[in-house]
């Protein structure tokens, strides 16, 4: 038996042996799982200036088809907003709550720069701030959007693929005290441990070359990507996956254009036997041979009645429909742009019918997307936090007992305050029901009608300083009980004073 086993035990090693010389020739690892053997992103890029173009409808060869990217853009991000900040600890709650406040507008600008360039990259600093704009204010923690063309580069990590150190590199302009023009180019290298800057060209007032310490011990930067993809460095742009179809569009709508402008105006078309009675009737022209030599024209302006002899006859001729034929095309592209961007057709202004239909049936799968968009997002804003709170601890000599932060969004609900009306008046007296007829108690009642309900608090509260729903309850019926009760003294004091 143990000869036999000895067998086996050989033969499964050898099939094994073998399962792997095959898995590393086709370039899976066994141990890591992966492709290959080595770990590289994608490092191409969006080309932001063009995405930029197409947002403001700039880029010449796309005008009548890229009016549909503002809306592409600006929708999501519009219903995204900006998330509330919760934290256990109270005072960071407090601090996040009032550098929220401080830079909403901007952290909307954030959301908008991601969305249609694909990447947003946010530098916090803390600046000493004399400025009689900020009396209150002598350090704060300064919320600054580089342009993402600034960033050159990004060195990672070999192994997480983690930030290791930001290259940055602008162009400075400015004008000195002769009137002159000055430039530079100044390149940063920004890491956990320093900072160090080099300039090319003329040297800018207030800023000198060299290496600094970086106090904060993490690198004070978030990239915010859309799209992101665990193979590629960058994001994407909302506005990549319809470029294609903003150029057929400007293309055909264009070539309805041209065909409506030439065929647009009616044509005269004469029937005549005696071409020199026509021209001698109706225009005064004797000599029809030297009109025709000269180079004369005939015009119908002022001449209401036109007389024609017999058999003669004349007509307008003009195109039935000259964009009749782009129509059914431009409505096609139409809605190719509407299923690539996952927007919804009633955002981009269609007729009342379609929007309506739109609204009921598209907005499920909008929100969806809000949804998603939101979760993206969400590691790079809790990050974000998590670095506020570090720079706030160093600075001020303080310590939180946590960093780490829940977002709260705000609620997406597609429907009028009628259709929400009515579901709650349903949902009560189906619980009403259900309690009064004891197949639910009345706790989990509660429960269940707070998710609908937002001023409920849950059945019974674990912090004494707010009262749980039960108490509250109690409370109603004592109060309405004491009202019910005045009133029938006030009926008796009445009937005996009769």
């Amino acid at each position: 038996m143990a000869k036999v086993w000895g067998k086996i035990a050989g033969e499964m090693s050898r099939l094994r042996g073998g399962i792997v010389n095959l898995m590393n020739g086709l370039g899976w690892s066994l141990t890591g799982g992966t492709i290959g053997g080595t770990y590289k992103l994608d490092t191409t890029r969006v080309d932001y200036e063009f995405a930029r173009e197409l947002y403001h409808n700039e880029a010449e060869k796309y005008n009548l088809g890229a009016g549909f990217a503002k809306k592409i853009v600006n929708a999501p991000v519009g219903f995204m907003g900006l998330p509330d900040v919760k934290s256990l600890d109270s005072e960071a709650q407090e601090r996040l709550k009032e550098f929220f406040k401080q830079n909403r507008s901007r952290m909307q600008r954030t959301h908008l720069n991601a969305i249609r360039e694909g990447d947003c990259f946010v530098w916090l600093t803390r600046e000493n701030d004399d400025s009689k704009l900020y009396p209150e204010v002598r350090k704060r923690i300064v919320y600054n959007i580089i342009p993402p063309e600034q960033v050159k580069g990004i060195n990672r990590d070999p192994l997480t693929g983690e930030p290791i150190e930001y290259i940055l590199e602008s162009t400075n302009e400015w004008v000195d005290d002769t009137g002159a023009k000055r430039n530079a180019i100044i390149k940063q290298r920004i890491s956990a441990e320093s900072r160090k800057i080099e300039i090319e060209g003329d040297k800018p007032p207030n800023l000198e070359e060299g290496e600094v310490a970086n106090p904060w011990g993490f690198i004070p930067i978030i990239h915010f990507k859309n799209e992101a993809d665990e193979t590629m460095a960058f994001g994407k742009s909302e506005l990549e996956s319809v470029e294609p179809f903003f150029k057929v569009y400007h293309d055909v709508f264009l070539h309805a254009i041209q065909g409506s402008k030439m065929h647009s105006t009616p044509r005269l078309k004469l029937k005549l036997k005696d071409v020199a009675g026509f021209l001698r009737n109706n225009f005064g022209v004797d000599d029809p041979a030297k009109f025709a030599k000269d180079g004369g024209t005939i015009k119908l302006d002022g001449h209401e009645m036109i007389i024609f002899g017999p058999e003669e006859d004349g007509d307008f001729i003009e195109a039935r429909s000259a964009t009749g034929d782009a129509t059914a095309l431009l409505e096609f592209v139409f809605y190719c742009i509407v299923s690539a961007s996952e927007t919804p057709e009633f955002v981009f202004g269609v007729h009342t019918p379609s929007s309506l239909a739109s609204t009921q049936e598209q907005m499920p799968v909008f929100i969806q997307k809000i949804e998603r968009k939101r979760q993206a997002f969400a590691d790079s804003w809790q990050l974000m936090c998590r670095m506020v709170l570090a720079m706030i601890s160093q600075a001020e000599n303080t310590s939180f007992s946590t960093y780490e932060t829940e977002l709260i969004w705000e609620t997406i609900d597609p429907r009028d305050s009628k259709d929400v009306a009515t579901e709650i008046k349903t949902i009560v007296e189906a619980l009403d029901k259900a309690v009064s007829g004891r197949f639910m108690a009345l706790e989990s009642a509660v429960n269940f009608l707070k998710a609908w309900i937002d001023t409920m608090q849950e059945y019974e509260s674990d912090d004494e300083d707010i009262p749980g729903e039960k108490s509250r309850i109690v409370q109603t019926a004592l109060f309405l009980s004491r009202l019910e009760d005045a009133e029938g003294l006030d009926k008796e004091k009445q009937e005996l004073e009769v």
